[in-house]
């Protein structure tokens, strides 16, 4: 077994799951890669003191020069604002460690490209979060998309929804506001979800047309106050792909504000022969169309059938931290070389395209109008 030595920056909600994530590892079934946390930086003390249960993590700190300089480091989860991204991610890389990014992989698109560049230039691995779909309905989803002749695809819809700020008494925090969370907003931070699988299946736009929303302008400061709310908390994106030389419309969904929705993510792509679809809202079933005389969508349920197996028997179901830890098993398994045409995190390419279609969708909304997507040389790496 190897072993890699990881340190977390952000010590939040998300480090929290990645530490869960890491001390269940034993649950996976002969994974060639062993993690151990060994280090997390916080900016909050307190934040900190919750690790502290953990027997493997020998250092805790608010400075980020104290764990980067730690030799036996090789691989750093970032989970932080996006406004940090570009800084912090240069500095794990520049470091000499391999990085886990969180989306939206930088603050712009400014950002995602240097951030690519630099890694590029070290030769370091890097990848990014994303963990819906590796749900085993997405991912038997995936796979009916890459086998299937759906004849014409008709069109393609993703999409990952929330609920979260329905109540305007939610005070405010970073992600409603442009300087930590950057002017795209609900896209970068729901957006890397719902682009995942249609981007790995090769759906890039070349039009995009966006309806974007801020429904609440305001919310409370939590000092008595109010606060303005300048991002954008819905996003539905309208955009045409090529497939086989035809023009398909692909629509993304990107929602804070989506009534009776909690963490909803779903992937639906229909042809005039075949189709597929599932959705986290039903995280058992998985939906496939099939012509024949009688036309008619079949269910399958499914069970604990994971990309990497794990000690779950295959009649249980899958929650986040299970899916968490499947991202992660796949990241260390493709950095050690041995994914082989296995699925993978999302890489700083994807990241980087996702990217350019908020940026492409910002300029749709001020125009009002579908705008083509710039001709950028991504193989390039610019």
């Amino acid at each position: 077994m190897n072993r890699v030595k990881v340190g977390i920056i952000g010590g939040g909600l998300m480090g929290k799951e990645a530490a869960s994530a890491f001390g269940r590892w034993f649950t996976l079934e002969d994974h060639p890669v062993i993690p151990e946390l060994v280090a997390v930086c916080d900016l909050n003390p307190k934040v900190l003191e919750w690790y502290k249960k953990i027997p493997t993590v020998k250092l805790l700190t608010t400075e980020v020069e104290e764990l980067l300089d730690e030799e036996s480091i090789e691989v750093v989860y970032v989970a932080v604002p996006h406004h940090l991204h570009e800084s912090l991610y240069s500095k794990v890389l520049q470091a000499g460690k391999d990085l886990l990014a969180e989306k939206p992989f930088g603050i712009d698109l400014a950002a995602a490209r240097a951030i690519l560049h630099t890694a590029d230039q070290l030769g370091r691995f890097v990848r990014c979060s994303s963990e819906f779909p590796f749900m085993p309905g997405a991912q038997r989803a995936f796979k009916a998309a890459m086998a299937a002749d759906f004849g014409q695809i008709i069109q393609i819809r993703s999409g990952f929804l929330h609920s979260s700020d329905m109540d305007p008494d939610k005070p405010i925090n970073w992600k409603r506001q442009v300087k930590y969370c950057g002017e795209t907003g609900v896209m970068g931070d729901l957006g890397m979800h719902a682009l995942h699988l249609p981007l790995r299946l090769g759906f890039y736009p070349k039009k995009v047309f966006a309806q974007l929303q801020n429904i609440y302008h305001q919310r409370p400061d939590g000092k008595g106050g109010m606060a303005n709310c300048d991002t954008w908390d819905n996003a539905m994106l309208y955009t045409e792909v090529e497939v086989r030389g035809t023009s398909v419309p692909m629509n993304l969904e990107m929602k804070r504000l989506a009534p009776g929705e909690t963490n909803t993510w779903y992937i639906e792509i229909d042809g005039t022969d075949n189709g597929v679809r599932f959705s986290t809202k039903s995280p058992k079933t998985l939906w496939t169309f099939h012509r024949e005389k009688e036309q008619s969508w079949k269910r399958t349920d499914l069970g604990f059938n994971s990309v990497f197996p794990t000690i779950t028997g295959g009649i249980f179901e899958p929650g986040f931290p299970d899916i968490f830890q499947q991202m992660l098993a796949a990241f260390f398994m493709e950095r050690a070389g041995l994914l082989g045409e296995g699925f993978g995190c999302v890489t700083p390419l994807e990241a980087v395209m996702s990217q350019e279609i908020f940026a492409a969708a910002g300029i749709s909304h001020q125009l009002g109008k579908s705008v083509a997507m710039e001709n950028q040389k991504i193989n390039e790496k610019i």
